[in-house]
């Protein structure tokens, strides 16, 4: 009886002492951290921890450790003068109102463009726009349109007798000389003729888009339906015009194709 109350004893005095299972160390000898909550690295724009790194690699359940980016750690904060906040880098309002006011002359440069060019885009029938530029039918070739737009550059020009034929730029045209000019801006005339000389140009009979009309004496185009003519205006120089004039004793001529 004696024997087994001593091997009882035994038994409990050994499991008192920690006979059981020993707390986990790591390579080192050191006892793992036993914390079940996830480790949170902090990385930062700047630079990254490599020690936070490995501590929570080692604790256990590092699975579930989070990589928290703070956005914007270490940089300045910007405010506007009302509190509101300024993302770094935003343009600032006297950036903005100078793209503004670009944008604005650019957009006022191309409706100045569409104003006056003979490329405006118009519908059917060539006109004649308030400012005394003409502007050309949508489905006109290139030639006529190019005519229409060195017609539109001295358009405003006063009359001068003689004017445009000692130089292709004048401060003035006759009727010769102008149309010469238009007709130059096309391609289609390599030096100045006299209304004399635009009798035998090109061939005898009207043109699909352009029509010269001459005699001795003066002469005059129509080009989409429009007539570019210094007569109609009181000499005041040649002119875009709508109203047609009678034809009588002048040669008709035009380039082929146009």
């Amino acid at each position: 009886m004696r024997a087994g109350w001593a091997v009882l004893a035994l038994c409990v005095a050994l499991l008192a002492a920690g006979c059981g299972r020993s707390e986990p160390v790591d390579d080192k000898g050191d006892k793992a951290d036993r914390t079940d909550a996830p480790a949170d690295v902090v990385l930062t724009p700047d630079t990254v921890d490599p020690d936070a790194v490995r501590r929570a690699a080692k604790v256990r359940g590092s699975a579930n450790a989070r990589a928290v980016q703070l956005r914007g750690a270490g940089e300045k904060k910007t405010y506007s003068g009302n509190g509101d906040y300024v993302s770094p880098g935003a343009a600032t309002d006297a950036d903005v109102k100078a793209e503004l006011r670009e944008a604005r002359a650019e957009l006022a440069k191309f409706k100045r463009f569409l104003g006056t060019t003979a490329y405006l885009q118009t519908g059917p029938r060539a006109r004649v726009l308030p400012n005394g530029t003409a502007v050309a039918p949508d489905n006109a070739p290139e030639p006529v349109k190019r005519v229409i737009q060195a017609g539109n550059a001295i358009s405003k020009l006063p009359y001068k007798w003689g004017g445009g034929h000692g130089a292709w730029r004048d401060s003035g045209y006759d009727c010769s000389g102008s149309v010469s000019f238009a007709l130059a801006g096309a391609g289609l005339l390599e030096a100045p003729l006299t209304s004399g000389g635009f009798m035998t140009w090109g061939r005898s009979g009207p043109g699909e888009w352009i029509t010269i009309y001459a005699n001795e004496g003066h002469m005059y185009m129509v080009v989409a339906g429009l007539r570019f003519d210094t007569s109609g205006r009181a000499r005041a120089g040649t002119r875009w015009q709508e109203a047609s004039r009678s034809t009588s004793g002048l040669a008709a001529r035009h380039t082929p194709g146009l």
